[in-house]
């Protein structure tokens, strides 16, 4: 099975350089990180946006905000969790509700895609328990201007029309 030639694009900040191994389907590149270091990645954790660099881009940025061998410390709490499931739901074509986001092109922004900082800046804590991350235009993107902590009765109200295919019996969200 032929790979994609992934030779000279650039990932991040990593630039394939050539194929280092290949064991089965899954093919490992050599790849050259903007700050020189040179490392071996899968090649759909490039594709899939998974790696983004040597390992130099976390250390930076934890290294700004002095934790340089911590975390934000905030995976088990409610916001981690719907930030990581938004990533998931878009970006991972297995998640069961994946078709009804990134199978549609609803993408994550930038800002938020690479970063629960950012995503917790911009959104704040949830207000409460009882609500979940909804997006305002249905058809949009996970981006500050159209996102907002909302009830369910809320996320009823906001969502695409459920048509029926009467011809065949079938039932789905339009499009």
């Amino acid at each position: 099975m032929k790979s994609r030639d992934l030779t000279g694009k650039t990932f991040g900040r990593l630039t394939a350089i050539l194929i280092s191994s290949r064991i089965k389907k899954r093919v490992k590149w050599l790849c050259r990180c903007s700050c020189g270091n040179e490392v071996e990645v899968r090649g759909s954790s490039l594709t899939d946006g998974n790696t983004a660099s040597c390992g130099c881009l976390i250390r930076e940025s934890m290294s700004r905000v002095g934790k340089s061998n911590r975390t934000h410390g905030m995976s088990r709490t409610p916001e981690y969790r719907a930030w990581a499931r938004m990533i998931h739901r878009c970006y991972e074509p297995a998640d069961i509700k994946y078709h009804l986001y990134g199978g549609r092109g609803i993408t994550v922004c930038e800002r938020w895609r690479y970063s629960f900082e950012n995503f917790l800046s911009d959104m704040g804590s949830k207000p409460s328990h009882d609500l979940s991350l909804d997006r305002r235009e249905s058809d949009g993107n996970y981006e500050p201007s159209n996102c907002r902590w909302a009830t369910d009765s809320e996320q009823n109200k906001n969502r695409r029309p459920f048509k029926r295919n009467r011809a065949q019996g079938e039932s789905y969200h339009g499009v």
